[in-house]
């Protein structure tokens, strides 16, 4: 079922659903890696000032267009040019890394940092099969063995869940660091809640399983010591502007960005166009708005209906905004436009 499709009403307002930031750091036509990290800290510290609850970066290899590579160092960066928000990872891709790695640099992390770093794991590579090679050193399938990983990483934060650990994560052990698992199918959500951790689902590009995977998750939810009941979070494009005209026209970047990555060729986040129609064609076109079916674009008040009709349909506990929009200013105004939707509730 779509979320387009879906009836489910909720007694939720978007005012009661904590609102946070899916940054993919991009790189802009004409710009730099350099221009992009400047920009992530400064929409950071905005989102904080903003109220916005979390802010998440995004692990992607062999991407012209993100810069977030790097994700832990770029996690580090963003926390020490804020002081509240929560800010993680969303995700890291754990097939690409030693769990001790990530339980150590995590848990520097959340020593320099303590209370406000986030530890969202995917199993995807995040990037094509030839520069996972590269990231792996070695020919292990996309993902295979994640339960394991998964399991080992958690021991390393907490040694109690296994008996006769000889390594330890120094900084990690013993710190009380969230993870989320990450997923846009159904094997995670599973995983995530036989082990009664919270849940994000890639929303943003993977639509059509969004209601699908959040019921595998519900119904699949164990209480854990981390968790009594369920906790999804969702994410969704959101493009919000001044006018409808606006929004659609600053949307089309993102339209392109799919575009090239339909034809194999990603590349930088380009400038908007007037005229979409005439750069695909319409298998491309069909193909892009199904990926991007459950995107929100338009001005304040057709973004809040729209997103608390999206609400209404995931019942989601919270909600993780990706805004792919050009123009640095423009993608303020976007993320400021839905924090005074929530506080106009």
């Amino acid at each position: 079922m779509s979320i387009a499709n879906s009836m489910n009403k909720s007694t939720k307002r978007l005012s009661d659903v904590p609102l946070s930031v899916l940054d993919l750091v991009p790189i802009v036509v004409g710009g730099t890696a350099t221009d992009s990290l400047r920009n992530t800290l400064d929409l950071a510290q905005h989102a904080e000032k903003w109220g916005f609850n979390r802010y998440w970066l995004a692990e992607h290899h062999n991407m012209p267009g993100i810069a977030s590579s790097a994700t832990s160092v770029v996690i580090g960066h963003v926390a020490a040019g804020t002081s509240k928000i929560r800010v993680g990872s969303g995700g890291i891709m754990l097939p690409n890394h030693a769990p001790l790695v990530i339980a150590e640099h995590f848990g520097t992390l959340e020593s320099l940092f303590p209370g406000r770093i986030d530890l969202g794991l995917g199993r995807a590579p995040g990037t094509d099969q030839l520069t996972a090679r590269a990231l792996r050193r070695e020919n292990r399938s996309s993902g295979e063995d994640f339960p394991e990983q998964l399991h080992e990483l958690r021991t390393y934060l907490n040694p109690s869940l296994s008996d006769g650990m000889h390594v330890r994560a120094i900084p990690g052990e013993g710190l009380n660091i969230p993870i989320w698992l990450l997923g846009s199918s159904g094997f995670s959500a599973q995983l995530a809640g036989e082990l009664g951790l919270p849940f994000a689902f890639a929303g943003h590009f993977s639509p059509d399983y969004t209601l699908p995977a959040l019921q595998i998750y519900r119904s699949s939810f164990r209480q854990s010591e981390v968790l009594d009941k369920p906790y999804a979070m969702v994410g969704v494009n959101v493009i919000a502007a001044d006018t409808n005209e606006k929004a659609t026209w600053l949307a089309t970047s993102l339209q392109q960005q799919f575009l090239s990555l339909v034809r194999g060729r990603p590349g930088k986040l380009k400038p908007p166009v007037e005229n979409i129609e005439n750069l695909w064609s319409p298998y491309e076109k069909n193909a892009i708005q199904q990926q991007l079916g459950a995107a929100i674009i338009g001005s304040p008040e057709v973004v809040k209906e729209k997103l608390q009709n999206f609400l209404d349909a995931t019942q989601a506990d919270e909600l993780m905004i990706n805004g792919q929009i050009y123009d640095h200013e423009e993608r303020l105004r976007s993320y400021e436009i839905l924090s005074q939707i929530v506080k106009e509730e």
